[in-house]
């Protein structure tokens, strides 16, 4: 924390206990935090959830700092790490783990850099152990037909190279998006750029969320979560899309 919602969320609605340990200073995970935790024993740690490149910071995880959690954490518990925006920073995605340890999970999704949010799917990359456990949990048809050709469609040599075309454009606007922003006297922040979307810490965050809201433009406010106070996340779109975002943050004064 702070990190993706809905680890947590899903964990209430299947009554299963949660533990949240806060990062680094550098929003890495702290890594002596999460040893205490698992070594203690009375939480009963099974899964430990780790997003990279993680929403809403953007940073990803350090190989180093993984390695050591998954050194302690042999033989007590699985580590998934959720690559939802690994497309956007391919180079840094802890799959090449997989083959020393063996409790390691990758999460991957078709909503984010694929743009098929819609179809709801995903998969993950495990262990045959692992999957043999998910096997017998899994729904009999957990994927509709129509679901599952446009995710082998997506997943063709055609679909990833429109995929990686597409992140391309949109990473060269980001850039030029963040370039722009940091201009800006009443920009603090701006987080890790490793996904499709960019998390700043304002002046005053609040008043320049209901300025844009005011013009239509829906951003996300995150000054309630841990450490993130003033900052809002700001999703990459279009290049007309970028341009209207900036027109307003100049029309405001804070």
């Amino acid at each position: 924390t702070p990190t993706y919602g809905m680890y947590s969320i899903s964990a209430d609605t299947a009554g299963v206990k949660t533990v949240d340990v806060p990062p680094a200073d550098d929003f890495q995970p702290d890594v002596e935090a999460i040893r205490n935790t698992v070594e203690n024993g009375s939480d009963n740690i099974k899964v430990i959830f780790i997003c990279s490149p993680n929403n809403p910071t953007g940073n990803v995880v350090d190989d180093e700092k993984l390695t050591q959690i998954l050194e302690f954490t042999k033989g007590r518990c699985l580590v998934v790490v959720d690559e939802a925006y690994i497309e956007f920073c391919p180079e840094a995605s802890k799959v090449k783990f997989m083959k020393d340890y063996d409790h390691l999970v990758v999460t991957r999704t078709l909503s984010k850099a694929f743009a098929l949010a819609g179809i709801r799917c995903g998969f993950t990359l495990a262990n045959p152990e692992v999957i043999k456990l998910m096997l017998k949990v899994i729904d009999p048809y957990p994927i509709a037909d129509p679901v599952a050709q446009i995710a082998v469609q997506a997943l063709s040599t055609h679909g990833i190279a429109i995929m990686k075309e597409r992140v391309a454009e949109l990473k060269e606007r980001r850039d030029r998006f963040v370039e722009e922003v940091k201009k800006l006297d009443f920009v603090q922040e701006v987080f890790y750029e490793n996904a499709n979307y960019i998390l700043i810490r304002f002046k005053d965050g609040e008043s320049l969320f209901k300025s844009c809201a005011d013009k239509g433009i829906i951003l996300r406010d995150f000054h309630t979560k841990t450490r993130l106070q003033n900052c809002v996340r700001i999703t990459i779109g279009s290049e007309e899309e970028m341009n209207e975002v900036l027109n307003v943050f100049h029309s405001i004064k804070q």
